[in-house]
């Protein structure tokens, strides 16, 4: 994980000119609320779990499918 943290920061700093502390102050804020709602729900990564679970518990099974980058949405 610091690797990542290392290569983000360069190509931050590369890119718009941050220094360390800015770019510490940005991540912090960038980061998911980990209280938010979303992260409360024990979400499965596969649909046959999901299927058993659903089935045993009477319950719907929400599934959330694209196609292309998820930040390009194409």
């Amino acid at each position: 994980m610091k690797a990542l943290w290392l290569v983000s920061f360069i190509f931050v700093h590369a890119t718009f000119g941050l220094t360390e502390a800015e770019f510490q102050k940005l991540h912090r804020e960038l980061q998911p609320n980990p209280k938010a709602t979303w992260r409360t729900i024990p979400w499965k990564t596969s649909v046959l779990d999901a299927q058993a679970a659903a089935a045993r518990e009477g319950k719907p099974i929400f599934i959330w499918a694209m196609d292309g980058h998820p930040l390009g949405c194409t």
